[in-house]
């Protein structure tokens, strides 16, 4: 039984006919029927009833018309997957990410997928989240990977990745541990990134909602900048759990009694924006799909 038999048997069983499967396979239809037959004959059974008017199905040829569609969808499928990882292979790979990943290790991550995909071209380009979607837009960058704000524009499309929370960093001066409030900080200086960015959106909603508006005399461009100068002893800072823990300058760590609530990371892309081989493989790979 070959692969082109089943083909011609599919398309005589689905068209009605032997003239109209001929037609869309663009063959005479001579070695259409000489096919049906040599199937029919290795079978030993007959698969269509042939008047001069239709071509039916018999019963042996309901029973492997169902067998013969889905060997001939895995062999597409098969096909897909080969076309989508030539592609891959082929391609080039922008990734725009945030410092702040939470649990995500994108250096890992990247280096799982380099071995899946030796051959791929891949950049990386590191920002705000702001700047980066501006990337994306503009073409820049494929894909990014950051924080998934509540007013992300329609524009994009977001696939949550892995969650994020927010601690208080402190200079480590032994000023206590265990839980606190920001409201008992408001007498101090904090550090944020520069106004209009999501970080300092949050500190100063949080602020707000214990009653105090925060002083930031000190701005960072980054979160390790953050803790940089929160290590100084230049103030008290809002920060991700994962960057205030991660190695990097002493800072004391206290959690929040009613922590403001971090947007999850996630995977960033452009709505209207076709998925290439080379994302839809990367997308795959966050996921843990294939």
């Amino acid at each position: 039984m070959e692969l082109r038999q089943l083909t011609y048997f599919e398309a005589v069983a689905r068209l009605g006919g032997f003239s109209r499967a001929a037609e869309q396979l663009r063959i005479a239809q001579p070695a259409v029927s000489a096919q049906i037959r040599n199937l029919e004959r290795e079978l030993g059974t007959t698969l269509f009833e042939r008047t001069t008017r239709r071509v039916t199905l018999t019963h042996a040829g309901e029973l492997l018309l169902v067998r013969a569609r889905a060997v001939l969808a895995e062999v597409q499928g098969a096909r897909a997957d080969l076309d989508q990882l030539a592609g891959v292979l082929r391609g080039r790979l922008s990734i725009g990410a945030t410092p702040v990943l939470g649990s995500l290790d994108l250096p890992a991550e990247l280096a799982g997928f380099h071995r899946r995909y030796p051959e791929l071209t891949i950049t990386t380009r590191t920002g705000l989240v702001a700047d980066l979607l501006s990337g994306l837009a503009d073409g820049d960058i494929d894909v990014v990977l950051g924080p998934v704000h509540d007013d992300l524009p329609e524009r994009y499309r977001a696939q949550r990745l892995v969650g994020e929370s927010l601690v208080l960093i402190t200079p480590p001066d032994g000023a206590g541990a265990g839980t606190t409030t920001l409201a008992a900080h408001r007498d101090r200086p904090f550090v944020c990134l520069p106004a209009g960015s999501g970080l300092r959106s949050i500190l100063t909603r949080a602020a707000a909602d214990e009653g105090f508006t925060p002083r930031v005399p000190f701005e960072a461009p980054d979160p390790a900048g953050i803790r940089a100068l929160v290590a100084a002893g230049m103030g008290v800072a809002l920060l991700a759990e994962s960057a205030a823990t991660a190695d990097g300058p002493p800072v004391a760590v206290r959690r929040l009694k009613a922590p403001p609530r971090h947007p999850p990371i996630g995977l960033i892309r452009l709505r209207d924006r076709a998925l290439t081989p080379a994302v839809r493989a990367w997308q795959r790979h966050l996921t843990r799909q294939g």
